[in-house]
């Protein structure tokens, strides 16, 4: 009998507690429900990068590394013709090899690391992961590094590089619009300057630049204006950052990222070393024009898309059926969406609520690419408008009393770094992930209506 009470009196205090304790980590999981980054990143690669050799060591001349990924410029022309600028196969050429056809550079010690081999567009986000790691593990050891790729998706890859490589030295992104072994080829020239502009140390704490035809450029900034020139890079907003010359390296402007210089609000929220690289999602991007039907948006969600960007017309404007399908999506299935302009120019401004985000001055591709780092991050759109409003964003305010003050935006909302034990920083907002509360598409995006924005000021480039 006795037996049969304490067996009683053990279910009525165990059974209570066990409930406890469910209830207890249901909690934890649903309070880190909008946290969707691996507590703990499994299997990071790890990269073969070159030792300093005993002559570098000695030397009095910055350490630059090249990591090469292939590309126009490591391109073979079909049938050895030294005249076919258009008909090669990208990716041919080692990166060591072609360093050694160079002069012996001036200005640095040049080191290679053949990251991989093969046209810009043929690498998927998984190895733009990959990459990023690898640059900041060949960080750790040089002083600089030069990042070799093909034009197609140069603007994409550089703008990845500069959102997730966390140290703050100088990284080059450079390519090429010709193969390396026909006449007149600018792939020598530019991976000579971009050596020497990575080894001048000029734009430390500017994230990545991107360097072609001796113009320096900010990769959030910098777009492919065309499909043959030479002179096809532009920063169609905001121009160069700088240009190299012989000998001289000029930096004139410095992107909004160096205002933060030595901070540690400097680094991105996109730490990549505290995910997998099985948690970046899909991500697309949906083009408008006259009447666009709105299958794009469903087909896209219905092969798994977590994130869209609009690339609209004039002021971000979207038709109506895309309008509609991007309400749908939303309501069913919570799709984050960022509006941006498809006239290749122009800042797209935010409502401050619901699952439409405006994206600045971002062009789609880069609006993809930070749209898609953030969602590997955090669920929570809040928090996501915060980054896209924040980082990396340029807005300079001049008023002038008694006490001249300058200040800029880059020093207002701060953007912390998460960590897994933290929970995300989130705007003064709620949280909107509810599609309940996400605005209609013609009442935030219409060209037609005058767009909230914020108050006027005086935009000036921040001076390194």
């Amino acid at each position: 009998m006795t037996q049969i009470v304490k067996s009683e009196l053990a279910k009525k205090v165990l059974v209570p507690l066990l409930v406890l304790s469910l209830l207890a980590a249901m909690v934890g999981v649903l309070a880190k429900s909008n946290y969707v980054r691996a507590e703990e990143a499994p299997g990071l690669p790890t990269f073969d990068i070159p030792a300093l050799s005993s002559e570098h060591q000695t030397s009095s001349l910055p350490n630059v590394i090249v990591v090469a990924t292939g590309g126009t410029l490591a391109g073979k022309a079909r049938d050895d013709d030294k005249t076919n600028f258009q008909n090669y196969a990208a990716g041919t050429f080692k990166m060591a090899d072609l360093v050694a056809q160079l002069p012996k550079h001036k200005t640095a010690d040049v080191s290679t690391f053949q990251f991989g081999n093969k046209g810009s567009g043929g690498y998927t986000i998984k190895e733009l992961y990959d990459l990023s790691l690898a640059v900041d593990a060949a960080l750790k050891i040089y002083d600089s590094a030069v990042v070799t790729t093909g034009t197609d998706t140069m603007e994409e890859i550089a703008y990845f590089l500069d959102l997730t490589v966390r140290s703050e030295k100088p990284v080059v992104v450079t390519g090429a619009m010709r193969p390396w072994d026909v006449i007149g080829t600018d792939g020598p020239a530019n991976l000579y300057q971009a050596i020497k502009v990575a080894g001048s140390d000029k734009t430390k704490w500017f994230g990545t630049v991107v360097m072609l035809n001796d113009v320096i450029y900010a990769a959030r900034e910098v777009t492919k204006t065309n499909a043959h020139r030479n002179d096809t890079f532009d920063a169609p907003m905001f121009g160069a950052l700088g240009y190299v010359d012989d000998p001289a390296v000029r930096i004139y402007r410095a992107p909004a990222r160096a205002a933060k210089a030595g901070k540690s609000t400097w680094a991105s929220p996109f730490d990549l070393r505290t995910i997998s690289k099985d948690s970046l999602p899909i991500v697309e991007i949906v083009y408008s024009y006259q009447e666009a039907g709105g299958g794009a948006i469903r087909g896209l969600v219905a092969d798994g898309a977590k994130g869209i960007v609009t690339a609209g017309t004039g002021a971000g404007g979207i038709s109506s059926q895309l309008s509609t399908a991007r309400s749908a999506a939303i309501k069913d299935k919570g799709v984050v969406f960022v509006s941006t302009t498809r006239t290749g120019s122009g800042s797209i401004y935010d409502s401050g609520s619901g699952n439409v985000i405006g994206g600045d001055n971002l062009n789609a591709a880069h609006a993809r690419m930070m749209l898609l780092l953030s969602l590997a991050f955090t669920n929570d759109v809040s928090t996501i408008r915060n980054w896209f409003t924040t980082f990396g964003t340029q807005d300079v305010e001049i008023s002038v009393d008694e006490n001249t003050v300058l200040s800029t935006s880059v020093e207002e909302p701060i953007v912390t770094e998460p960590t897994p034990e933290a929970v995300l920083p989130t705007a003064t907002a709620s949280p909107t992930t509810e599609p309940t509360t996400a605005p209609t598409a013609d009442s935030t995006i219409d060209p037609t209506t005058e767009p909230a924005t914020e108050p006027t000021t005086e935009t000036v480039p921040v001076t390194p």
